[in-house]
């Protein structure tokens, strides 16, 4: 047996170990918590606390902005809402005066006018220095709510020892490609299985951007890092959601996931574009994962196994696949071992989550496996080696030329500009 064979043999074997045992209990862990549900509260309407919904927008699609708005003003919440809408410099800046015409009768609606664009972060820091009420939802303009979110979320932010809690996401463009079915699923995964888990332990490590509420006195408290964030002597300008919810955890409140809240939200719907996203996602992990490690202490053991097997398995998982691809060119002979082991394991792992889902579908989720091999586990190596890099990469990508869908946000610039005009719909 030679020295590659043996190194692959091992390596997929000690993946297929920490894998399956984080999984299993992963999936128990988050079994546990859906089924607990949120607590139901009797209260008068007046009890309800008011909520302010912010949505950055950056060459926003005209209609996927007009699609999230519109899902903002069928929310059903009885208590009072605000929605805050901030043009973050946008060069198609006659989208949201549209749709500030259209909603000039609402004074539920003020709309913010930036003169240059400084970023997602001091766009939501503009809107919520104007904002006031007792809690903040983040929404993405490229994302739409069920009509019940906000008063989902609201009902878990009832206890005040919770800062912040998530809604479930899905790609509210999945059946545009495969890749964007991919994505879909992917989304699934990670809220049912990794956020579920986490939030049995009030941890959710990182409350995603789409859709995600804070309690304000907590946001207040955490404002001046949360804006002034550097790595490594350099303003951090993406990974916002995740330093966010550490920054929450780190405070001593909980951040939670609510299964029911759902929120539909466009996803990349081609590789480049892919990429470029994991790139930027696997950078903010990295930096905020050390930020985050030291409160693993005061923790359940569960979520250091989550950090241990979110990073160890898919570094196993890479060493068995090119021990096993340099086996075959340097000898010829087939890694049959890790490729059975690997393609086993991922064939379990969607039958489970079909199983969960009750959707068939899951099963296809396999193909994600040559993905993560291939492009997504080389990628976050090079984001490992560049965590310095605030590049979005994604500069004048904008908006599609056939009204398509924003792909990517812009970086921030140092300061926060004063707006230029204000339209609200009182």
């Amino acid at each position: 047996m030679t020295l590659l064979e043996t190194t692959s043999i091992a390596a997929v074997s000690l993946y297929a170990l920490v894998s399956s045992t984080y999984r299993i209990v992963q999936v128990l862990h988050a079994r546990r918590s859906l089924k607990s549900g949120t607590a139901e509260y009797s209260v008068e309407e007046s009890s309800f606390p008011s909520v302010d919904i912010i949505v950055p927008s950056f060459n926003e699609s005209p209609r996927v902005l007009s699609e999230c708005l519109g899902s903002l003003a069928n929310q059903d919440y009885p208590g009072a809402l605000r929605v805050y809408v901030v043009d973050d410099g946008s060069r198609n800046r006659d989208a949201v005066v549209a749709e500030q015409i259209a909603y000039a009768g609402d004074a539920r609606f003020e709309f913010i006018i930036l003169p240059r664009n400084v970023g997602k972060r001091k766009a939501q820091i503009a809107a919520i220095s104007r904002s006031s009420g007792d809690l903040i939802l983040n929404v993405d303009s490229d994302t739409t709510l069920a009509s019940d979110v906000v008063s989902k979320l609201s009902q878990k932010m009832r206890d005040p020892a919770v800062g912040a809690v998530m809604g479930q996401l899905t790609a509210s463009n999945r059946r545009d490609t495969w890749l964007t079915r991919l994505i879909d699923m992917e989304y699934w995964l990670a809220c049912n299985e990794e956020r579920a888990a986490q939030d049995r332990f009030g941890a959710v490590m990182c409350c995603c951007g789409p859709c995600a509420m804070y309690r304000r006195a907590a946001f207040h408290l955490l404002l001046d890092q949360y804006e002034t964030q550097l790595y490594r002597g350099k303003p951090s300008d993406f990974g916002e959601d995740r330093h966010l919810t550490i920054l929450m955890l780190s405070a001593g409140f909980r951040t939670e996931y609510e299964p029911s809240a759902i929120a539909a939200t466009v996803v990349p719907d081609g590789l480049r574009a892919y990429l470029r996203q994991q790139l930027r996602w696997a950078r903010s992990t990295f930096r905020d994962t050390q930020l985050g490690l030291h409160l693993l202490r005061g923790m359940n053991w569960y979520l250091t196994l989550d950090v241990v097997g979110q990073n160890a398995g898919p570094l196993l998982l890479e060493v068995s696949a090119l021990a096993g691809i340099a086996q075959f060119a340097l000898t010829g002979s087939v890694p049959w071992w890790t490729i059975g082991t690997i393609g086993s394991f991922s064939l379990i792992r969607c039958g489970v989550a079909a199983y969960r889902a009750r959707q068939l579908r899951f099963l296809g989720f396999s193909l994600h496996t040559l993905l993560l091999v291939f492009l997504l586990l080389p990628l976050k190596a090079y984001a490992l080696c560049t965590l310095s890099n605030s590049d979005w990469l994604s500069r004048g990508s904008g908006v599609k030329a056939a009204g398509g869908v924003r792909k990517q946000k812009a970086s921030e610039a140092p300061r926060l500009a004063a707006p230029d005009a204000t339209f609200s719909g009182e």
